[in-house]
Parts: structure tokens; C-alpha cells; sequence
């Protein structure tokens, strides 16, 4: 399934080329979240609770990535297995609705799905399917003809896209990836920290270890930078030509109240991915990340898409 949108990139501000068919390619991550609103974390130990009324939003780490870029203007080509379901309809009519080009194949285990616990604050607890059997992949005539013609890949960590770093590195195509709650130790993301040149990861996976995590993978991968996001504690860069000690950067004041902490990371990476893709230092392109990610925090299940002036007109 292909899905085609009219292009708004402004080549000036993300020096995208007339050859470059695409500033962004997303590979994978893409489902369903259901909401559960509660009043406290952890919920209490009964038989049944009252909540308030419960939602499905299409979505996921991949999705968001793709919607949130292309409401930043970036020209964006998503490419997934989705399943042949009315789950899968959501995630493809979302998409739709946000103007992204997209194809899919069918997913024989159905679409991806999760279940979001979240609290008054904001903050939340999820419960991810991750039902893509190990034997997965993506084929390669049907990833390759993208890889080529992108300026910039970000892979989501589902198990098939951890297939496509040959030919992303044989092409020389800078690729990104989010480990979200990374400990450090488990196998299963190493693969996806060490072959990446922008690695973004949360701090709460290594807690008191993620400067020695993020130090870990500047030196035993390819990685450029190392970027740890800590919510409203702000986020952290780590280089390779730089210091090896975190620097921080503060989060940023949402504009409006905090609604649903859903999505907030990934409208981080696209902030930051957009300052990247017009050749910002990556202090600036976290900053815009932490404006992405706070204006994210303001609507629920990860609607709350930012749009390219709203987020150059942040203050700094």
C-alpha cells in the first residue's frame, strides 16, 4: 500500500536537495495505543477500578516519528508490516490524515498494540505486544529503492529493521534510532546502539549508569552523539569530539498543561531530528527536541504534533 503527500519542505531551512527524495525514512514501530486514565501509579490491587473513558490512538514510536516529522514540514517515507486488521486500519488512516507517504506489508501476527496506564500527571506505564515472530524481515527489494533515495533513516528497535544496517552503512546513509528505557546490559539493543550514528535513549532504563552507558556507546560503536532524554529533568548530549561527560540541556515549560507524557519522547527525536537535517549543533537540536517533547506533553495519545514555526518561535 503506498500513500503519496504534497511536500511543504522549505530546502533553505532543512537544506534538504532536489535529489533527495526523502528528508526522513522511518523503518518499522508502528500500532495502537489504548489509554487507560488512573488516578495513581502503581493502580491498586482489585478485582475491577473505575476509569474514565477509555481510547485507541494509532501511533507508536515509528508512526509518531513519521507523523511528528511530517508536521514539521520534512518530506517523510514510512515503511512497516502492519496487520490486515481493523487495528491496522487506525495506524493507516492516521497516517493518512498526517500526510505521510507510506507502504506496508501485511503482518500474518496482525498490527502491533499497547496499553498505556496513565496517571493525572501525565506520567505512564506501558504494556507493549511485541508480537512480530523472530523469523520477520523486511525484503530487501521492497526497503532498498527508500534507503537510496534518503537523506536521513531512523530504524525503530523492532527485531527486522536490525537487518537493514548493511546496506544502510554500504550506502553511507546517516541512520538514528530511539532505545527508549535501555538498561545497557540487555542483547536484544545492542545491535541498535552500536550501529547507529545518533543514539537516543531515556535515562530511566541505566538510572545512575546512563553516563557510563552513553560513554559505552561512543566507544564501542559508530555512534556520533549519544542523546539521553530525563522527561522534565531535560535531556543530555554526549559527542565523540567532545567531552565524554553528559551536557545538559533544561527541558522546556509546555504551553499548556500536561495531558498524557505519550509520544513525548519520540516528538523529542523529531525536533531534534529537524535541527540535525538543517545543520544546527546538537546543543540547538536539543533544544528544539525539548520543545517538540514538552508541546507533546499537552494533548492526549500522542496528537499533539508541533509545527515547524510554532517550534522555531519557542524561546530557546
Amino acid at each position: 500500500m503506498s500513500h503519496q503527500q504534497t511536500d511543504t519542505t522549505e530546502a533553505a531551512e532543512t537544506g534538504s536537495t532536489v535529489d533527495a527524495a526523502h528528508d526522513v525514512l522511518v523503518v518499522g514501530g508502528s500500532g495502537v495505543d489504548t489509554i487507560v486514565r488512573v488516578d495513581s501509579l502503581p493502580v491498586p490491587l482489585a478485582d475491577s477500578v473505575g476509569v474514565g473513558p477509555i481510547h485507541e490512538w494509532p501511533g507508536h514510536t515509528g508512526g509518531n516519528v513519521a507523523l511528528g516529522c511530517r508536521a514539521l514540514g520534512l518530506k517523510v517515507k514510512f515503511l512497516d508490516y502492519i496487520g490486515d486488521d481493523w487495528i491496522g486500519g487506525l495506524v493507516r488512516d492516521r497516517l493518512t490524515a498526517g500526510g505521510v507517504d507510506f507502504e506496508t506489508l501485511v503482518s500474518e501476527t496482525g498490527t502491533r498494540r499497547a496499553v498505556n496506564l496513565v496517571e493525572k500527571t501525565g506520567r505512564r506505564m506501558s504494556f507493549h505486544d511485541a508480537r512480530d515472530p523472530e523469523h520477520l524481515r523486511m525484503p530487501r527489494e521492497f526497503y532498498l529503492p527508500h534507503l537510496e533515495r534518503a537523506r536521513h533513516v531512523h530504524l525503530s528497535i523492532t527485531n527486522f529493521t536490525r537487518f537493514l544496517y548493511d546496506d544502510i552503512e554500504a550506502l553511507g546513509v546517516p541512520v538514528s534510532t530511539d532505545l527508549h528505557d535501555w538498561d545497557g546490559l540487555s542483547d536484544y539493543h545492542r545491535d541498535f546502539a552500536l550501529r547507529s550514528d545518533l543514539v537516543f535513549l531515556s535515562a530511566v532504563g541505566a538510572g545512575e549508569r546512563i553516563a557510563s552507558v552513553m560513554r559505552e556507546i561512543l566507544r564501542e560503536g559508530r555512534a556520533e552523539a549519544v542523546v539521553a532524554t530525563a522527561g522534565a529533568g531535560g535531556s543530555y548530549v554526549m559527542s565523540r569530539d567532545g567531552s565524554r561527560t553528559p551536557r545538559p540541556v533544561p527541558a522546556t515549560m509546555p504551553p499548556a498543561p500536561v495531558v498524557d507524557s505519550n509520544g513525548a519522547g519520540d516528538a523529542y527525536v523529531c525536533g531534534f531530528l529537524y535541527g540535525r537535517l538543517a545543520g544546527r549543533d546538537l546543543e540547538a537540536c536539543a533544544r528544539l527536541g525539548a520543545v517538540a517533547g514538552a508541546h507533546a506533553c499537552t494533548g492526549e495519545g500522542s496528537t499533539a504534533l508541533i509545527g515547524r514555526d510554532a517550534l522555531l518561535a519557542a524561546p530557546a
